[in-house]
């Protein structure tokens, strides 16, 4: 077989297997969003018959084969073109998941599917013994996984390269140190001052059917294409790509918080944007998915709080929220922007501020090494969760509900997960310093309710990238600068402190 005829093969097996998971994605969708709570039995043993299919053609020894004939071939000189960065990622898919047996693979498909059901139930009724047992499976099962894939220097390296290739707990260290330091001295400065806003501003009746109205308007402001997507509620807002055409977002309601729907729409929005920006051409095979969640978090991040809490923003979009919600018309625009963007240590993670938001990560960062290094079992997990939270944040948790089970990743075996969301907070400000450069005051567009130029420059440098670069190789090609968390921290620092009346500040 020549080079050409095995790059083809490859082509079409990697497109087949992306249909299986892109039902895969629909079934899970569905399972958030719309299937009965007497469905999640059968739909469990769906997600683990679905979970062996891919593992079998995963692993498939004719994938080896092919690489092993393409590698090395005219074909794959110029590392940056499609065909290189296809086979490149293939063969790390290839060796990854010929090192996890298939029982585990259906185990860990199994596991999480319950586990996440498990976590739906419990929740509410603030019951860790009922949760507990279906964690502790999880975590057994993660660490099998990580011995199975290997790991230079702890165990936690082999989950978190899966979802930012490249990475390890080691690197991320000095760059957490960093931006904790610089986080715990800007609240302590805020803290400090005798400035406030008045979060009451924003509580009153939004009825749900005006907010999604709203959210909708600014999902499509910032460039959502509503033909290729859907808004749905859920108990936990998240993004999916079906496939070409059919990128769906999600988030969930509260009648007397204008904020909780609002911003986590922008937030998935800009999961969507990226999905939605990949180049379609190159659907089911690398070159046409994103490298990382750290580098879909930074888009995300950048449109929910770089743009979305901005007070160029909201210059052009207050209007707009004030025509439709009769309980902001007597509210100021600076008391409102102030308000959605106070800073408060808060118990819930989704809930944080710009500021607070990272501590958050850290805690969960430190305990998901703990955990995987043995350190720390899933029974103590709850008064550890409750002494970082009061070191970090100051805050201690009054039950599990707001605590240990308030993140649904741990209960869908998301170990590893977590630290892209600094990450992506890290790029974010980043990519906004650089495409201040390159394009201009961001701001005078913003109150224009000009968002195209913004959304197409990301195109350019991160979406139709697709998994050309590895995650900081591509924040280096798009800026010109290797990773920094400092970009984030001098972000930070000018724009809370211009709200709070601090040095730096730029209010």
């Amino acid at each position: 077989m020549t080079p050409e005829e095995a790059y083809h093969w490859l082509l079409q097996h990697s497109l087949e297997t992306a249909h299986l998971h892109s039902i895969g994605h629909l079934l899970s969708w569905d399972q958030r969003t719309l299937l009965p709570p007497r469905g999640h039995d059968y739909r469990h043993s769906q997600f683990a018959v679905l979970a062996r299919w891919i593992h079998e053609r995963d692993t498939d020894p004719r994938v080896g084969e092919h690489l092993a004939g393409l590698e090395g071939s005219a074909l794959v000189a110029d590392p940056r073109a499609p065909a290189a960065v296809n086979v490149r990622e293939w063969r790390r898919d290839y060796d990854r998941a010929t090192k996890i047996p298939q029982d585990l693979a259906v185990a860990l498909a199994r596991a999480a599917a319950e586990g996440e059901t498990a976590w739906e139930r419990a929740r509410p009724a603030n019951d860790w013994e009922t949760f507990k047992p279906y964690l502790e499976r999880l975590l057994a099962l993660k660490r099998q996984e990580a011995h199975a894939l290997g790991y230079g220097q702890e165990p936690y390296d082999a989950l978190l390269d899966d979802y930012e290739p490249g990475e390890t707990a080691a690197g991320l260290a000095p760059i957490f140190a960093q931006l904790r330091e610089g986080l715990v001295r800007l609240v302590d400065a805020i803290q400090g001052s005798s400035r406030r806003p008045d979060p009451g501003v924003l509580r009153g009746h939004y009825p749900r059917s005006d907010q999604e109205r709203l959210a909708r308007l600014a999902a499509e402001l910032i460039g959502y294409d509503f033909a290729g997507g859907r808004l749905d509620p859920t108990a936990h807002p998240f993004s999916v790509t079906i496939g070409p055409g059919d990128v769906r977002i999600t988030t969930r309601y509260d009648e007397h918080d204008f904020g909780m729907a609002f911003f986590s729409t922008l937030h998935e929005t800009g999961h969507a944007l990226y999905d939605q920006g990949l180049p379609p051409e190159h659907f089911g095979a690398p070159m046409g998915r994103a490298i990382s969640l750290g580098i879909h978090e930074s888009q995300s991040r950048l449109w929910e709080n770089l743009v979305g809490r901005s007070y160029a923003f909201w210059q052009y979009f207050y209007p707009r929220a004030q025509e439709i919600f009769p309980a902001l018309r007597g509210i100021g625009l600076e008391a409102f922007h102030f308000a959605v963007n106070q800073v408060r240590p808060d118990l819930i993670r989704t809930e944080a501020d710009e500021v607070t938001y990272n501590l958050h990560i850290l805690v969960r960062f430190e305990l998901e090494r703990a955990l995987m290094r043995g350190d720390l079992e899933a029974a103590d997990l709850p008064g550890a969760f409750n002494e970082k939270m009061q070191a970090y944040l100051g805050l201690t948790p009054p039950d599990y509900t707001q605590g240990v089970m308030q993140d649904v990743h741990w209960s869908a075996g998301h170990i590893g997960y977590f630290p892209t969301y600094s990450l992506g907070n890290i790029y974010a400000a980043q990519l906004r310093a650089r495409a201040e450069t390159d394009l201009g005051s961001l701001e005078e567009m913003f109150a224009r309710g000009e968002f195209t130029l913004l959304l197409q420059w990301l195109r350019e440098k991160i979406h139709l990238q697709g998994s050309r670069y590895r995650p900081r190789q591509l924040l280096a090609e798009a800026t010109g600068t290797s990773l920094d968390p400092q970009y984030l921290i001098n972000y930070l620092t000018r724009k809370f402190g211009g709200l709070y009346g601090l040095p730096g500040g730029n209010g």
